[in-house]
């Protein structure tokens, strides 16, 4: 049940309301907005809602059960706050967002609704669509270890325990030039032998895809010059000179544990848990059923 305000309660009582809904989006980058679909701009908690990005907002799909409710925001393309390319981008991915339910004529009179998240964005030519999922969404993701051979850790984090910002792991370099939409040769590298940086993680530190992070998919060295291939190709073009840096890579082997980090001790994976293979063997006469390991 909602806690309503003795200001906003009597508001309510007097039957003709001036209400709106504002919207607070915090997107993952740190940068904060305030949309409304009121026709000028709202203020209260040091956030500004404007109502230039044409923000509107469905009915609430809501029930009793588990389920994740939701609500739609449809906006236009054309908002300087909201763009295509950042859709693209993945900038509003899972963004945190509040949605308010306020007296335009006194902002103070105002009622929090609902927290959730950005969920699926749909894009048409001029517009796009926003689903505004509740926080029950964070029940259906998967919590606990994964058993398997390889790794389940994150390269680099408190259960790995492996310093990416090391030299031997770290470089930086420049594009040099481009030689597909996400492939391209690149300086500083020399030292690297091909496949260091071979499923790693790229940050661009200059250009028009600055501060952006990408995974690598492959990494050559050709002729002493290191040859650069991204999972995804960059929302915004590749030019010459652009500068990243660029962290080493695992493919979650025990092997590669050890040969290029050192660090079998801290593996998290199950290298001898018995595989598809097991499952498929048949007695034969060439040995392997006598208990010994397989």
């Amino acid at each position: 049940m909602k806690s309503l305000s003795p200001a906003l309660q009597a508001h309510l009582d007097e039957g003709t309301t001036t209400l709106g809904w504002c919207w607070r989006i915090a997107r993952a980058d740190g940068v904060t907005f305030g949309f409304t679909d009121h026709d000028r701009t709202l203020s209260f908690d040091g956030t500004d809602f404007e109502p230039e990005s044409g923000l509107t907002a469905s009915e609430v799909r809501s029930g009793s059960d588990l389920s994740v409710d939701a609500q739609d925001a449809e906006g236009v393309l054309t908002s300087d706050r909201i763009t295509d390319t950042d859709i693209l981008d993945g900038r509003w991915d899972n963004a945190a967002v509040e949605v308010w339910r306020v007296n335009w004529a006194d902002t103070a009179q105002r009622v929090l609704m609902r927290r959730g998240a950005i969920g699926q964005i749909r894009r048409g030519r001029l517009a796009f669509v926003a689903e505004v999922r509740s926080l029950a969404h964070v029940l259906g993701q998967t919590v606990g270890r994964t058993f398997q051979a390889t790794c389940d850790a994150a390269l680099g984090d408190a259960r790995c325990g492996v310093d990416l910002d090391d030299p031997a792991y770290k470089g930086a370099g420049a594009v040099i030039d481009l030689l597909r939409d996400r492939a391209f040769t690149a300086s500083g590298l020399a030292s690297f032998e091909t496949g260091w940086f071979t499923f790693g993680t790229l940050e661009w530190t200059g250009g028009a895809n600055a501060g952006r992070r990408t995974e690598v998919l492959g990494h050559d060295v050709m002729d002493g010059i290191a040859v650069l291939t991204l999972l995804e190709v960059p929302v915004r073009a590749i030019s010459e000179g652009d500068v990243f840096t660029i962290r080493a890579g695992c493919d979650k082997r025990i092997e590669t544990c050890g040969a290029k980090f050192a660090n079998t001790a801290s593996f998290r994976g199950f290298p001898h848990i018995p595989g598809q293979d097991a499952v498929l063997r048949y007695a034969s006469k060439d040995g392997g059923h006598d208990g010994g390991v397989l």
